[in-house]
C-alpha cells in the first residue's frame, strides 16, 4: 500500500487494524496533529487527511504528535518496508545514536559511503533529510520522557541528545507550539516515580512473547540475566556519549492488551537511553512484520504440519560480544553446559554490580578485559573449563571487536561479515550464520547443518536442505527459529 493511495490508506485508518501500525501516519489538517492508524480519536473526514510514511515527514509538514495515540510508541519499520538497505541501516544508527553528537558525515563513514550519497539515498527513501529524521527521533524521545517520567527538563534535554536547554526549548516550541514544561502539564503526568524510568515500546501482533522469553531463559547467563514471572531482566554496561562507562540494569515485560513492552531502565543508564532502547528493540525483534513473514513461511507446514507459528520472533541480543562468546562456548556442548561456562566467565572475569534484584549482580567481561588478561589465554580460561581451541577463538573475537575488523551491529552487511568471521580460528559456517542472525539481526540466515534442522528434514543432505530453504527467503532466520521451536 503506497502513501499516495489515499482511499486505501483512509480505509486502513478507519479499520484501526494493528497490522498497519507504524506503516504510515495520518496528518489531520482540521486539528494540526498527526496520528497512528490505530488512533481512537474521532474519525476525521478524508479530505482533511494526509498520509506520511514516517513521523519525521509528518512533523516536517508542520503536524504535532497526537497526545492520545502517541506516535512515538508506534513500532518501527521492518526490513520488508525498506526499499533501500543503506537508508534503513542509516535510520537505525540515527535512532541508536540520537542521544550523542553523531554527524551525518560520521554516519556516512560508518556506512562506507560519502555523505552526499547518503543524503540522497536517505531522502529518496524517507522523504526527509537525515538531519530532520534525527531531530524527530530526539523530539519523540523527549516527548516520551516528559510524558512517562518525572525527569527534570534539563535531564530530558541531555538524555534526548539536544545538548543545550535553549536548543531543546526552541526545537520543542517550533514543532509542538508548547514549551516542554507546558507540554508536560498538558500531558497530565501522574504516578511517575523518581529515579528509574519506565517507557513503552510498541510491536505488531501477533507476538509470541512466551516463546521468545523461553528461548532467552534457556540460554540465560546466571548472574547476568534473569527470566522470571514473565519478565526479562539483565545487567548492562555501555559507553556514554562522553566516553564514560555506564553500568546498570533493565527490566522488560509484556503488555499484550496494548501491543507494548514496558521497559524499565535504571537511572544510571539514562545518559545512554537511546542506545538502551535500540538494543531492546533488537533483542525483542520489535520491528518485525509478522504478516509479511507469514505470507512466505506458512509453506513450512507442507514439510511438517504445525511447523510454522505466526508471530514467532527472531531473538536478537543486547550485548554482541557476550552473545558471540556464548555461541562459541556452545559449540558441541549442551545449551545448559554453555550457560554454566558463560556464568563462570562472568563470575571470574566480569564485574560485580549492585542492582537490588535477586540473582542479578554480574556484568559479562568486555572484549577489552579478555585481551588484557596476562599470559596465555588458555591458562586463563582453561581452569574454568574452556578448551584451548575455544579460548583462542574467544580471544580472536575480542580482538575483532576492539580493532573493529568485523562489524557485529545491525548496520553490517551480513554476507561480508560472515566471510570475515569464518577467517577467525574456530569459527565455522554454523557459528558465523548464528552470529549474523542474532547479533546483526539478519533475517535470512539458515543453518542447514544444524542438528535440529537436519532432524526435521530427516533423510536429506545439508545441500538438499539448503536448496529447499530457498523458498523461504528472505525470512530463513525465522524459519530456523520455528524449526527449533517445533523440537
Amino acid at each position: 500500500m503506497q502513501v499516495d493511495d489515499k482511499l486505501g490508506l483512509y480505509a486502513a485508518f478507519k479499520s484501526k487494524d494493528t497490522r498497519f501500525d507504524g506503516r504510515f501516519f495520518v496528518g489531520v489538517s482540521s486539528t494540526g496533529i498527526y496520528c497512528r492508524p490505530v488512533c481512537h480519536a474521532r474519525m476525521p473526514k478524508i479530505e482533511n487527511c494526509t498520509f506520511y510514511p514516517t513521523a519525521a515527514e509528518a512533523e516536517q509538514a508542520g503536524y504535532r504528535p497526537c497526545l492520545l495515540c502517541r506516535p512515538e510508541l508506534a513500532p518501527g519499520r521492518s526490513v520488508a518496508d525498506a526499499k533501500s538497505t543503506l537508508a534503513n541501516r542509516a535510520a537505525r544508527l540515527l535512532e541508536e545514536h540520537s542521544g550523542s553528537g553523531l554527524s551525518v558525515e560520521e554516519l556516512a563513514v560508518k556506512l562506507g559511503c560519502t555523505d552526499r550519497h547518503l543524503r540522497r539515498v536517505f531522502s529518496e527513501e524517507f522523504r526527509v533529510s537525515p538531519v530532520r529524521y534525527l531531530q524527530t527521533c530526539r523530539l519523540l524521545l523527549a516527548k516520551s520522557l516528559l510524558t512517562d517520567s518525572d525527569l527534570s527538563v534539563v535531564d530530558v534535554t541531555m538524555v534526548s541528545g539536544f545538548g543545550s536547554l535553549r536548543r531543546f526549548n526552541d526545537a520543542f516550541k517550533s514543532h509542538y507550539r508548547l514549551s516542554p514544561t507546558e507540554f508536560r502539564k498538558q500531558a497530565a503526568l501522574g504516578g511517575a516515580v523518581s529515579g528509574d524510568v519506565t517507557l513503552s515500546l510498541g510491536y505488531r501482533s501477533p507476538y509470541q512473547w512466551e516463546k521468545l522469553l523461553a528461548f532467552l531463559a534457556f540460554r540465560a547467563i546466571p548472574g547476568v540475566e534473569v527470566v522470571r514471572d514473565g519478565e526479562y531482566l539483565r545487567t548492562v554496561r555501555l559507553m556514554g556519549g562522553n566516553g564514560a562507562e555506564l553500568t546498570g540494569w533493565i527490566r522488560v515485560c509484556n503488555k499484550p492488551a496494548k501491543n507494548m513492552l514496558a521497559v524499565t531502565v535504571s537511572s544510571s543508564l539514562l545518559p545512554a537511553l537511546p542506545q538502551v532502547l535500540a538494543r531492546i528493540r533488537h533483542l525483542f525483534d520489535l520491528r518485525c512484520d509478522p504478516d509479511a513473514i507469514s505470507d512466505v513461511l506458512t509453506a513450512m507446514n507442507e514439510v511438517k504440519p504445525g511447523l510454522f507459528t505466526p508471530g514467532l520472533r527472531l531473538p536478537g541480543c543486547f550485548d554482541s560480544f557476550e552473545m558471540c562468546v556464548r555461541a562459541v562456548l556452545g559449540q558441541q556442548v549442551t545449551v545448559k553446559a554453555a550457560s554454566t561456562l558463560a556464568a563462570r566467565m562472568a563470575a571470574t572475569f566480569g564485574t560485580t554490580i549492585e542492582t537490588g534484584i535477586e540473582g542479578l549482580g554480574l556484568i559479562f567481561p568486555s572484549p577489552e578485559t579478555i585481551i588484557a588478561l596476562p599470559g596465555d589465554i588458555s591458562d586463563q580460561l582453561g581452569p574454568i573449563g574452556v578448551t584451548s581451541a575455544r579460548s583462542k577463538t574467544i580471544l580472536s573475537l575480542a580482538h575483532a571487536f576492539v580493532d573493529r575488523t568485523i562489524d557485529f551491529g545491525q548496520s553490517a552487511v551480513p554476507e561480508v561479515e560472515i566471510a570475515r568471521l569464518c577467517e577467525l580460528p574456530g569459527i565455522g559456517s554454523w557459528t558465523a550464520h548464528y552470529i549474523a542472525m542474532r547479533s546483526m539481526g539478519w533475517p535470512d540466515a539458515f543453518l542447514e547443518t544444524d542438528y535440529g534442522v537436519k532432524k526435521v528434514f530427516e533423510g536429506l543432505k545439508p545441500k538438499e536442505i539448503l536448496e529447499r530453504s530457498q523458498a523461504w527467503r528472505p525470512w530463513r532466520s525465522y524459519a530456523t527459529i520455528n524449526i527449533w521451536n517445533s523440537l
